[in-house]
């Protein structure tokens, strides 16, 4: 064993091993991620036969963590060859935003429900991210409430957009909102007042 860790700790291959560590931890922190949600949604919402719900649970997870291990090789090996090429020899932020571009676009770019979900998760923290840069930048304080503020605009918008033609937002949200906005105006018995929805 030492021999082996003598080999994975040589400086000359830390660059191509950042590589290996890199898919690992997409394949883990993708499962950590994905089992667990693709599990309670699977249970709580989806039909079908114990197995098909085990086939859908395993082929989210997948998913997620394939789509995280290739993205990240690609994304470091792309910043890796960027820096070998660069003149001064460092990354810049063209070269971050580069792989991460080229990254998405192979990895993400196919519109599917994992890959929807994981896009949207990142536009919402970008859109957070880059409301901080600007605070930050010129040195603002957030006014009183502002949370509040952003939270009752963003619910007015999706009740307005939801109410006018919820064919266009997102499928699984547009299905919570039908559950919760109007399946609640139904009933046929105290059953389905209280205990089931249909």
């Amino acid at each position: 064993m030492d021999s082996i860790n003598a080999i994975v700790l040589k400086p000359q291959l830390h660059e191509v091993l950042s590589l290996v560590k890199g898919f690992r931890n997409g394949v883990v922190y993708g499962t950590k991620i994905r089992f667990p949600h693709a599990l309670v949604m699977t249970l709580l919402f989806r039909t079908g036969s114990v197995q098909d719900k085990a086939v859908a649970i395993l082929k989210a997870t997948k998913a997620h963590a394939r789509g995280l291990a290739f993205f990240v090789t690609i994304y470091k090996s792309l910043m890796l060859l960027q820096r070998r090429i660069s003149a001064e020899g460092k990354n810049s932020d063209l070269h971050t935003f580069v792989a991460g571009f080229v990254g998405g676009w192979f990895v993400f770019g196919e519109k599917t429900s994992v890959n929807q979900q994981i896009i949207l998760y990142l536009f919402s923290r970008i859109a957070m991210g880059l409301v901080n840069t600007v605070m930050k930048a010129g040195d603002f304080t957030a006014p009183p409430n502002s949370f509040a503020l952003f939270a009752a605009v963003c619910w007015g918008i999706v009740m307005v957009l939801f109410r006018r033609d919820k064919s266009v937002l997102q499928d699984s949200l547009k299905s919570s909102m039908t559950y919760l906005y109007e399946d609640s105006n139904h009933w046929t018995s105290l059953k389905t007042l209280l205990w089931h929805n249909k």
